[in-house]
């Protein structure tokens, strides 16, 4: 377990922050929430009130800044509208952004939450207070992830750029793949940039919700906090150096969650293997010997090249074959580190890559039904994978404009995130099928 000394000044600084928050000692007082109504992890489950927790999740990053109120560009009669359709449907676990960082990177969030760890929008973190208390009513649970290896939240590229000014655009032509990637791994090696971050984390841990006055680091809705999205040491053979420093930041970050927030999950946010170096030893590092307390694995079937959806009836059965070698080889990862796993990323474009709400899903809907087959197969079984969170709700929302691009300030999110098409991957409130998928797999991962 990673407690090096230098988490001294950041523990001070946590409670300087909560002095200047103006607790004046009550934040750091601890509700009486019961232990039992948090997610806790005993082997290879997830218990909650003393049963195996068991989900069927979604993605919506986008979560705080729909819950923002109208008049700074929320929406949160669709925050209510689309909570009580997902739980309708037997989705109850929602994976969701609590960072976005102000940077110069071209695919970036704009508006941002922070700029140098300080808040700088409050209204959107009043937006992730509104949609966490509306969870917290349908008995719905959080995942939190509080940086981004990618550019489309600010992520660790911004944290760098803060730092000493350098950036790398992802898919510019002047600096092509893996510079993006090679470039950000540089921050788990750069102090001053992790304490940048560090300071933000402190603050959100220690955050009063201002609709229910409950601390973040008290409630629990929040099922886990998450280090980062998908996280990488870098790519390729040339990475395996970074590795030390990798796990050094994943061990002194998850401590630092909890030493703040003992009683919430803690995990990294890992796309597994393959964004990993491709090293089963990668991932197993990742994971082990610290404070995370359960794996995570991501799957992306057109991204790996092992999809077309330009000519599914050619690549399609080959890429369920690849995904089910990949789900095997996590569970048995997971199994050896004795941690449940959740595939908490995974999707498909709409059929032949179309972003109408009107295309049609069937291969999605394949895909769907693969997958959760071997997610009951495992989570019946008392094995390790219990849960997931496909890629990403749409829910009621659509693109807002006729080229189906994010711009700047816009209102309406649909689940894709800024640098990709609006609804390319987004499961819509009017996809009936899939839903259908998604209800069936509910009921049967809670069947005694």
């Amino acid at each position: 377990m990673y407690k090096p000394a230098k988490f001294l000044p950041a523990i001070l600084n946590m409670l300087l922050v909560a002095c200047l928050a103006g607790c004046t000692g009550a934040g750091l007082e601890r509700a009486d929430t019961g232990a039992e109504r948090f997610v806790s992890v005993a082997g290879m489950q997830f218990m909650l009130r003393g049963k195996p927790y068991r989900f069927v999740g979604t993605n919506m990053w986008y979560a705080a800044y729909i819950g923002r109120d109208n008049a700074s560009g929320g929406d949160r009669e669709r925050v209510i509208r689309e909570l009580d359709f997902l739980k309708a449907n037997g989705i109850t676990n929602i994976r969701l952004l609590g960072a976005s960082e102000r940077s110069p990177l071209r695919d970036s969030m704009s508006p941002a939450i922070s700029y140098r760890g300080l808040v700088e929008n409050k209204d959107i973190l009043e937006g992730l207070d509104f949609f966490l208390g509306e969870m917290a009513k349908r008995d719905m649970h959080a995942v939190i992830f509080l940086n981004n290896f990618w550019e489309w939240s600010g992520g660790m590229g911004t944290y760098l750029y803060w730092v000493n000014g350098n950036f790398v655009d992802l898919n510019d032509p002047a600096t092509p793949w893996p510079a993006f990637a090679l470039h950000n791994a540089e921050f788990y090696s750069n102090d001053a940039a992790q304490a940048l971050f560090n300071k933000y984390l402190t603050a959100i841990l220690l955050r009063r919700n201002s609709v229910s006055g409950v601390l973040y680091r008290d409630d629990p809705t929040i099922m886990s906090w998450q280090l980062a999205n998908e996280p990488r040491p870098g790519n390729g053979e040339i990475s395996r150096a970074n590795l030390p420093a990798y796990y050094r930041w994943i061990g002194d970050t998850a401590a630092l969650i909890k030493s703040i927030a003992p009683r919430q999950l803690v995990s990294v946010g890992s796309e597994g293997t393959m964004g990993c170096i491709e090293l089963d030893a990668c991932f197993l590092g990742a994971h082990s010997n610290n404070d995370v307390d359960y794996a995570t694995f991501h799957m992306w079937v057109k991204n790996w090249r092992w999809y077309d959806a330009q000519q599914p009836g050619l690549t399609f059965d080959t890429a369920l074959e690849r995904a089910d070698n990949y789900i095997a080889r996590h569970i048995e990862l997971a199994s050896r580190l004795n941690m449940p796993l959740v595939l908490e990323e995974f999707g498909i474009e709409r059929d032949l890559g179309a972003v109408s709400k009107a295309s049609t899903v069937v291969y999605r809907d394949r895909f769907f039904r693969f997958v959760f087959e071997r997610i009951n197969q495992s989570a019946l079984a008392g094995g390790p994978l219990s849960g997931s969170n496909f890629w990403a709700w749409g829910g009621f929302g659509s693109a807002q404009h006729a080229d189906a691009k994010w711009r700047p300030g816009d209102r309406t999110f649909v689940g894709d995130p800024p640098q990709e098409p609006q609804g390319l991957n987004s499961v819509f409130a009017s996809d009936r099928s899939t839903l259908k998928i998604l209800a069936e797999h509910a009921k049967t991962l809670q069947a005694d």
